[in-house]
């Protein structure tokens, strides 16, 4: 019998603004990596998760989702990356809801080139009152030709998570193994720092602060197994400072505690984070700044 060929690649997922993509990593990976929140623009850059199985490694990239109506400096530049990153991509996962398509969902389906293999997910079929209803909303996206096979699931839940991954196999290429297999992601811990630290500030300070604020990793060092992380926080205005510090310094102390107690978890060490707030008046709109930290225009 033929030994069965090792497959590997890249796996794009892309969407509106909170459809579920990073909850769908962070269920297949069944660890936190990458940030979740009720706000939009939680992800702000390709957070890479690999999972490895059997004969198959899957390299998820997980990329902001598509803005279409804010016109920030910011979002366009995070626009930009989610196409250069849907681009390289192997297979592409395009997720909308369960309650049907929304203004902006046939937005993204035009960032996928016909020469990639294209998946559509339905998520949050949990949400569904009467699962009765998937049948003819399948039937009438299967109009949209693009797409190879359409598959409703529930990211939150894991319902039929598995059998999305069987599904991805059969279209990544042929491959050598293309890292070990102990390897979760290919981003550095000080990204990961401040991509958890960013989370807790949209978790935990509601709709009170815009998507304007922005976490730079200012020291990060090893003392022993003690990670020593000293983070930046910067706003736009002042009184986003005021509120993110929170009375007292409360809520400022709650967003370093929930950030270093998720970090630990991940990087299974102790860490002590240090975070300070700072106003960056108009730094989502400022070209120079925007470069600095990272951010496509």
């Amino acid at each position: 019998m033929p030994t069965k060929p090792f497959r590997a690649g890249t796996v794009a997922l892309i969407g509106r603004p909170n459809v579920g993509k990073s909850t769908l990593l962070n269920r297949i990976l069944g660890v936190h990596l990458s940030p979740v929140s009720r706000k939009a623009q939680t992800t702000r850059q390709p957070i890479t998760g690999i999972l490895t199985q059997d004969k198959t490694q899957y390299i998820f990239l997980d990329t902001p989702g598509l803005q279409t109506k804010n016109p920030q400096r910011l979002s366009k530049g995070l626009n930009q990356m989610m196409r250069s990153t849907t681009a390289g991509a192997d297979v592409v996962l395009c997720m909308i809801e369960a309650k049907g398509l929304q203004a902006g969902d046939k937005r993204v389906f035009q960032e996928i080139s016909e020469k990639q293999p294209a998946l559509l997910l339905i998520n949050k079929i949990d949400h569904l009152n009467d699962k009765n209803q998937l049948l003819p909303m399948m039937a009438a996206l299967s109009g949209e030709n693009q797409f190879k096979e359409i598959i409703p699931l529930s990211a939150e839940k894991g319902t039929q998570c598995e059998v999305l991954l069987e599904i991805i196999q059969r279209y990544l290429p042929e491959c050598d193994q293309l890292y070990d297999e102990a390897e979760l992601t290919t981003l550095s811990e000080r990204v990961l720092a401040s991509e958890f630290i960013r989370e807790q500030i949209f978790r935990l300070t509601g709709d009170e602060i815009p998507y304007s604020a922005h976490v730079m990793i200012r020291e990060f060092e090893m003392v022993g197994n003690l990670r020593r992380i000293t983070a930046d926080i910067l706003v736009s205005r002042a009184n986003h400072k005021a509120i993110i510090i929170g009375k007292k310094g409360e809520r400022l102390k709650q967003i370093g505690s929930q950030a270093r107690m998720r970090l630990e978890e991940l990087l299974g060490g102790p860490i002590y984070l240090s975070l300070w707030v700072k106003v960056q008046t108009g730094w989502s709109e400022n070209p120079q700044l925007l470069k600095q930290f990272g951010y496509s225009l």
